[in-house]
């Protein structure tokens, strides 16, 4: 398969600061892409010069397999994280307005239902709520029939509601045969819509494959939880690594049949036990650490 998009030795400095060094990484049509990594990782900057918001310090980047030209501009959808829209037109209106500016659109009827618009799209554009903005700047990157979609944080500020819907939306775009480009800082919805991650830090990419491999790699051991008063950590010899956390004892294991075998052979109470799978989250603490970053 012939990659959709090829970047290749692309570096980004500012002044003294390398915001992006020297990474490479292709994309295949039709999958939803995620690019994460904790602030100042360099993953916005990535975003922005692939879009061709800024330019490049060095390097190549490859839209079916050519030079990005006026075909690539004609082809993309952009969901920016911040987007100023003006207030004296509606949803409706401003979805027009957009439209008129490409030869190559999507019907308005049609993106009003795919993105659930039909009840507020006469109304103002400064007088929707969170959920219902994020559904209609969607709607906005898919005026043009894009074949490549840039998603930047889409749900952020979404209640968990508004969010599972734009899941939904975003699932539906994509078995459109859509490509899509995710960032996010919710590791759940990265799991739930990739089928590719890019983990960047201090400009490199640190891991790549998809969730499952991801966690297969960096993560594989379970976590057994039971109450503290269950297992006396002085008296009981497990050998497993055993802490204590939050008034519960916590064992890893790579092997939770063997865990819970040792657990009953030795007696121990196992009611009230919870056994946790590792997800994207643990992954992406796991490599770029824990310590919170401005």
């Amino acid at each position: 398969m012939t990659a959709l998009l090829e970047i290749k030795k692309l570096v980004k400095n500012y002044k003294d600061v390398v915001a992006v060094n020297d990474i490479s990484f292709s994309i295949d049509p039709g999958i939803c892409f995620g690019l994460l990594g904790p602030n100042g990782a360099g993953k916005t900057t990535t975003i922005e010069v692939i879009e061709d918001v800024i330019k490049p310090t060095s390097g190549e980047i490859l839209y079916k397999g050519r030079p990005r030209a006026d075909l690539f501009k004609d082809e993309i959808g952009i969901q920016f994280q911040s987007t100023s829209l003006l207030s004296l037109l509606t949803v409706r209106e401003t979805l027009e307005t957009f439209q008129s500016l490409y030869r190559e659109n999507t019907a308005i009827d049609e993106l009003v239902e795919m993105c659930h618009l039909a009840e507020f799209q006469h109304q103002y554009n400064d007088k929707i709520s969170g959920g219902q903005r994020q559904r209609f700047l969607l709607a906005l990157a898919l005026i043009n029939s894009p074949t490549l979609l840039f998603l930047d944080e889409p749900s952020t500020g979404l209640d968990p509601q508004a969010r599972r819907n734009l899941w939904d939306l975003v699932g539906r775009i994509k078995k459109e045969g859509k490509t899509i480009i995710l960032t996010t800082h919710y590791m759940e919805e990265a799991q739930y819509l990739c089928d590719e991650i890019a983990i960047m830090d201090h400009g490199r990419i640190i891991a790549r494959g998809s969730p499952a491999d991801l966690i297969r790699q960096h993560s594989p051991e379970m976590t057994v939880t039971l109450p503290k008063n269950h297992l006396s950590l002085e008296s009981d010899q497990l050998s497993l690594p055993v802490r204590e956390v939050n008034g519960r004892i916590e064992i890893k294991t790579n092997d939770v049949d063997a865990c819970l075998n040792m657990l009953m052979t030795k007696g121990i109470d196992l009611s009230d036990l919870v056994i946790k799978s590792p997800n994207l989250e643990t992954v992406f603490l796991n490599l770029t650490g824990r310590q919170l970053r401005d």
